[in-house]
């Protein structure tokens, strides 16, 4: 009954050696040569994403230490003795502690791991303590643990394992030699995909298997997830599983559908474009999923116009890749960027949203919008045109004023010098003069009064300077 029961392929094909460690070759190459010269630390620090083998290192750190044989070269434990390997692996090893940081977080904890550590190893060289997720310890805990870490026992080794190195304090990530796993290539993930499909006698299209390797992001046990998901389909139904089987399943459109929604965005056809969106839904894709993939092509867009190429993955075709030339030579890298940043806002808003499809449409719906918008550059040319006719205006009407400023002035002139030349003339004549009686120069006065000549009597008056006067002649 125990031989007939199903184990997940997560478990199955976890990594018992340095062998089977995939993507990881640096680390493994370092770790082999460490502990062949015995120049072993006295604390590790693992750290990377979720599903790339911290914790699978851990075990096989673990083994490669306590194993009495020649575990690098594949020799198991000499005979008649506890073959620690085996322990390990079946977490059973009494010298080989597993600790979940993640519920045992506190002072009180660690001090129990420093107490147990003071006492020998039982079967094995070393004793060792793989802390997972060690960044859930309080600061109190890794101010317990730092003297021990600092000078700890010969047969003491820790391991710490976690997926946010940053919230390690530094005086603990000092003392430990650290290392740091790598997401795994869409390309070895393909590889290790199919093989253990084929081990698994499973009917799967190599589209389908680099589909899932693309969706895993790196991660090799969601990787391993995916294909047993698709895989148990596979058993029941005794077809192959295709890439549309493999997209229903992921929620993930066919990036061609994609292609020609954004084609149909770029050229403005607004009715194309939610009847696309609209069939895209009605498939079943996951909103995200759909705004991470118009990313990655706006993306790929934006390399293939600015560099003339760009690095593609195994998921992308042939005619992918001639529909990316024919939108990239239409569109305005500019356009692009604008894309991208209302994408990545779109993004942000589903976390507000109660129903993230009504987002998506919204989303189409603007890019269709910011397409027609005028770019900075435009507004920036419009608004200089602008003010070089409002100052082309602006001349012309000054022009006019000065013109116009200038026709007053020579009419004010003119008025002025007419005014000058038409003084009244001298109501005063020689015969009227002849008639009166003019003894002295004071007579003369009183006649330009009587005769009311203002001016003459006010020049006579006061500005007159009398030197002589006779008869007829001043």
């Amino acid at each position: 009954m125990e031989k007939n029961r199903y184990k997940i392929l997560a478990l199955k094909y976890r990594p018992k050696n340095f062998r089977e460690l995939i993507g990881q070759d640096i680390m493994v190459e370092t770790l082999t040569n460490s502990i062949k010269s015995n120049r072993i630390a006295q604390a590790f620090m693992l750290t990377g994403e979720r599903g790339t083998g911290k914790t699978s290192t851990a075990r096989i750190i673990s083994k490669s230490l306590t194993c009495t044989g020649n575990f690098l070269e594949g020799v198991k434990c000499e005979t008649g003795e506890i073959c620690h390997c085996e322990e390990i692996t079946n977490d059973k090893h009494l010298d080989v502690t597993e600790c979940d940081a993640a519920s045992r977080t506190g002072v009180d904890d660690v001090r129990q791991i420093i107490d147990a550590a003071r006492y020998k190893p039982t079967t094995a060289k070393y004793k060792i303590y793989i802390i997972d997720e060690c960044h859930m310890l309080s600061r109190s805990a890794w101010n317990a643990l730092l003297k021990t870490l600092e000078e700890p026992p010969d047969q003491l080794k820790f391991i710490f394992c976690t997926t946010e190195p940053k919230k390690i304090p530094l005086t603990i990530v000092s003392r430990c030699q650290t290392f740091h796993l790598h997401r795994a290539s869409i390309k070895v993930l393909f590889d290790h995909l199919k093989k253990i499909s084929r081990i698994e006698n499973g009917k799967i299209s190599d589209s389908a298997i680099k589909l899932i390797a693309k969706a895993s992001t790196g991660s090799v046990r969601d990787a391993i997830s995916l294909l047993d998901r698709a895989l148990v389909n596979q058993h029941v139904s005794e077809k192959e599983v295709d890439e549309a089987t493999v997209r229903k399943m992921l929620g993930v459109a066919d990036r061609s559908k994609i292609l020609e929604l954004l084609k149909f965005i770029f050229d403005g056809d607004q009715k194309k474009s939610i009847e696309s969106l609209k069939q895209m839904i009605d498939e079943g894709l996951d909103a995200a999923n759909l705004k991470n993939d118009i990313l990655e092509l706006l993306y790929f867009i934006l390399q293939k116009k600015n560099l003339g190429n760009f690095e593609s993955d195994l998921t992308i075709s042939e005619s992918e890749l001639e529909m990316i030339d024919v939108i990239s030579k239409d569109v305005r890298t500019k356009t692009l960027i604008l894309f991208w940043q209302f994408t990545l806002k779109a993004l942000d808003e589903d976390k507000i949203l109660t129903n993230p499809l009504l987002g998506l449409e919204m989303l189409v719906i603007r890019l269709l919008h910011l397409k027609g918008m005028p770019t900075y550059e435009d507004l920036i040319n419009k608004s200089i045109s602008n003010q070089t006719d409002e100052i082309s205006t602006q001349e012309k009407v000054i022009k006019k004023i000065l013109n116009k400023e200038s026709e007053i002035t020579q009419i004010s002139k003119n008025q002025i010098k007419n005014t000058t030349q038409t003084k009244p003339e001298l109501s005063l004549n020689p015969k009227d003069i002849d008639d009166k009686n003019i003894k002295s120069f004071e007579d003369l006065i009183k006649l330009a009064s009587e005769k009311k000549e203002i001016h003459i009597k006010h020049d006579l008056a006061n500005n007159v300077n009398l030197i002589k006067f006779s008869e007829r002649k001043i």
